[in-house]
């Protein structure tokens, strides 16, 4: 939870910016649309209003036409040049009939509503559909009927009215013109701007005189009437049936009309919703780029961070394994020492004691005892990286397959062994012995995390690193790697655990079932041949632990080990008697027993603790010693470095080095150095009897 913890803030940042920016670029986009809408909405009902004050125009010229065709008959009338009944009345009407391009009939009616004349036989209409009313219509008002029925129409028609006066023969009355209702139209069909558009003209009450729209699907005659005479435009209004329209106004004062034009909303804003579906497409796929950016830049952040954090466990736990280390190095390099002169002068003191005797038996405890705690050591030096080992290069996977074979042999139930070597032939340069301890290891330890039975996969491949990385317990570096993983379906590692994993003597088990130190030997291990360790794993979930071993490729100078080297002996033949050993080490009591020990084998012996001395008099008489034998680890000058100086004057000269504390690295150096031999401390009698005749042979 700590670890996690650091990293909200910075997150919850990075979210709000991302919030942030979305929110601005929905408000800009959203008033970008607006306006645009807007825009679209203001140019259209310009265009309608132009559109309508044209048609009105047209349509009230019409009318006009129309009214003077009837202020003429009224003249007429008035001057008695006009027929006011009778059959002479009906052609005089039918004659100013075809003067006026839009009437097609043409009433005289009295002041009662009576029929006087007609141009054709078809029904007047009825006075009081006319507004305003007939009866009281001023002399020079003119009043428009409803839409009706006239016989010589095939279509409705609406009649214009005008009063007259004091006519001869008739007295008062009216004049009546029918027309078309369509001609109140005016060009609509021809200058229509979209087949969405439509056209009506309405009476000051209400009443539809011509058109598509019917007053129902607007509002109710007294309502419509009220808001024609209260407005001169109307630009969006909500219908009945639900739609909404675009409305363009105009008032024909002289006649009490109304026209108007409408245009459906969905039609008008066809392409601004278009631009809107685009937009929002746009404007989506940019917000799934932010936040998919955010996302990844947030998964980013929070695997440098996990890397970061890693990368400081990993360091703060190799720091710790290697303070570890030295310090089991140093205490166990120097209790090899005492252990050497156990050994030495335990072996020589069961050498004098009666075979029989209790003294016998008990420096046989003794040194059993010694041999127990020199494994302990090696284990220990194997974890500081101390071991002296040999180093060959060998193949891998016959040391796995020697080690399986081994576990298989003797596996309770329910456990179950699974190999996968995908790597024929890969070599190792490094002490196969310590590579067959590491494998036993983790597959003894994965067999014992599984107490209820599972099964444990051992795999085995080659694997190329082309970028550093960083791992649970070690980093990675770039090269060419043998993988080898050992699973197991346990109960799993723990972090507290985890974090004490490698270091020796520690162990979740009870003190009888191991000292702790074998997944400590396999961390050392592993550090000898240069690899890294991977450890995965989730309680009640398994384990796998994951070596990546730096695979040897043939070709090297030094591809062969240092105990093949070839030596020359310069007392090859000579016998033990005429033979002068030269000791050198740091503790005098190991000079003491070596001396004792060679001269009780038949050897001359001398010894010393000082390597510069030592080098001085090897310098002044190189001839008079037949071999060197020297520890590696001294004040002053270390063993290698005295074998080094001594090339220079005595290169056939034999050395064996003696050290507890070494490996592969000193193996190198002492190759380098031209050293001849090296044994590992404590060392024993047969051990050194074995390279003394191979030295001399």
């Amino acid at each position: 939870m700590n670890i996690a913890s650091p990293n909200r803030r910075p997150d919850a940042r990075l979210w709000w910016l991302a919030v942030g920016m979305a929110l601005s670029l929905i408000a800009a986009s959203a008033t970008a649309l607006w306006h645009l809408r807007r825009d679209a909405l203001a140019a259209q009902t310009r265009e309608l209003s132009l559109l309508s004050l044209a048609l009105a125009d047209e349509v009230e010229r019409s009318l006009q036409g129309a009214e003077e065709g009837l202020l003429a008959i009224r003249g007429e009338l008035a001057d008695a040049r006009l027929p006011a009944s009778g059959a002479d009345a009906q052609v005089a009407l039918q004659t100013r009939v075809k003067l006026m391009p839009l009437v097609q009939t043409l009433w005289l009616l009295g002041d009662g509503g009576q029929l006087i004349a007609g141009s054709d036989t078809s029904p007047a209409p009825e006075p009081a559909s006319f507004l305003p009313a007939l009866s009281g219509l001023a002399i020079d008002d003119i009043a428009i009927s409803r839409p009706f029925r006239v016989d010589a129409l095939p279509e409705a028609g609406v009649a214009l009215a005008i009063r007259f006066r004091a006519v001869p023969g008739i007295g008062d009355g009216w004049i009546i013109a029918a027309l078309p209702a369509t001609s109140l139209l005016g060009a609509f069909s021809a200058a229509s701007p979209a087949a969405d558009a439509r056209m009506a003209v309405f009476r000051a009450d209400g009443a539809r005189l011509a058109g598509l729209i019917v007053a129902s699907q607007v509002l109710d005659e007294a309502t419509l009437a009220q808001r024609l005479a209260a407005r001169t435009s109307m630009e969006l209004h909500r219908f009945r049936d639900g739609s909404e329209r675009l409305v363009g106004l105009h008032r024909l004062q002289r006649y009490g009309l109304s026209v108007v034009m409408t245009r459906d909303l969905d039609a008008v804003l066809h392409e601004w919703r278009g631009a809107t579906r685009l937009t929002a497409a746009a404007l989506g796929l940019a917000l799934l780029v932010l936040f998919a950016a955010v996302r990844v830049v947030q998964r980013a952040d929070r695997r440098r961070s996990e890397a970061q954090q890693a990368l400081q466990a990993q360091q703060a736990r190799a720091g710790k394994l290697e303070s570890l280390g030295t310090l089991a190095g140093s205490v166990a390099h120097d209790f090899n020492n005492l252990l050497a002169s156990i050994v030495g002068f335990g072996e020589m003191a069961r050498d004098l004691a009666p075979a029989s005797g209790n003294q016998a038996r008990y420096l046989d405890r003794v040194l059993q005892a010694a041999e127990r705690g020199k494994s302990l050591v090696e284990r220990i030096l194997s974890f500081s990286k101390g071991g002296a080992q040999n180093s060959d290069i060998f193949e891998l996977g016959p040391v796995i397959e020697e080690v399986l074979d081994l576990l298989a042999g003797s596996l309770r139930p329910g456990l179950v062994l699974e190999r996968a070597l995908e790597a024929p032939g890969a070599l190792l340069r490094g002490d196969s012995t310590q590579a067959y301890e590491a494998v036993l290891n983790l597959c003894t330890n994965a067999l014992q995390a599984m107490p209820d039975g599972g099964m444990v996969s051992v795999h085995l491949r080659r694997l190329e690193i082309g970028e550093a990385q960083v791992l649970s317990h070690s980093q990675l570096a770039v090269g060419r790697y043998l993988e080898l993983s050992v699973a197991d379906q346990g109960r799993g590692i723990t972090p507290a655990v985890m974090e004490h994993l490698f270091e020796p003597f520690f162990t979740t088990r009870s003190s009888e079932s191991g000292t702790g130190l074998g997944l400590a030997v396999v961390h050392g291990v592993v550090a000898e041949f240069g690899g890294a360790i991977d450890v995965r794993s989730r309680p009640g979930k398994g384990a796998r632990f994951s070596l990546y071993l730096p695979e040897y490729r043939m070709g090297a100078a030094s591809d062969q080990p240092l105990t093949e080297t070839a030596v020359a002996s310069a007392a090859s033949g000579a016998a033990r008697s005429e033979t002068t050993v030269l000791v050198v080490d740091d503790e005098p009591a190991l000079v003491d027993l070596l001396t004792a020990m060679l001269r009780g084998l038949g050897y001359q012996a001398e010894g010393s603790s000082d390597p510069q001395a030592v080098l001085q008099a090897l310098r002044e008489q190189p001839e008079r010693y037949a071999i060197v034998i020297t520890d590696e680890t001294m004040p002053g000058l270390s063993g290698t470095a005295m074998t080094e100086a001594l090339r220079q004057f005595a290169p056939r000269l034999p050395v064996l080095l003696i050290s507890g504390y070494g490996g592969p690295a000193l193996a190198e150096r002492a190759l380098a150095a031209g050293v001849t031999r090296v044994l590992a401390k404590p060392i024993e009698r047969a051990e050194l009897v074995q390279a003394l005749d191979e030295l001399l042979s």
